[in-house]
């Protein structure tokens, strides 16, 4: 799930203890970091993202959420309004 606000372009990654334990929720924010970091140039400009992982994020693996974080950012570069 991702959430976008017109902001300073920053990014936030919220993991839950239901995703799993402390072993698997770190291994989850670590791949949605790599995948945002990696295709940063995708996520339109001046946006604050955050970044919610479902529990399915840990069974996905990285391949995974990195086709699911660029479909949301292709579906994010292509709203016409962000809400303040």
């Amino acid at each position: 799930m991702l959430f976008a606000l017109a902001g300073n372009g920053r990014m936030g990654v919220t993991v839950s203890r239901k995703v799993g334990g402390a072993v698997i929720r770190n291994r989850v924010k670590r791949w949605i970091r790599e995948c945002v970091r990696r295709r940063a140039a995708e996520f339109p400009g001046r946006l604050d993202v955050v970044v919610v992982a479902r529990p399915a994020a840990a069974t996905a693996g990285h391949a995974g959420i990195c086709r699911e974080l660029a479909g949301l950012a292709r579906r994010l570069g292509g709203a016409s309004e962000v809400r303040r």
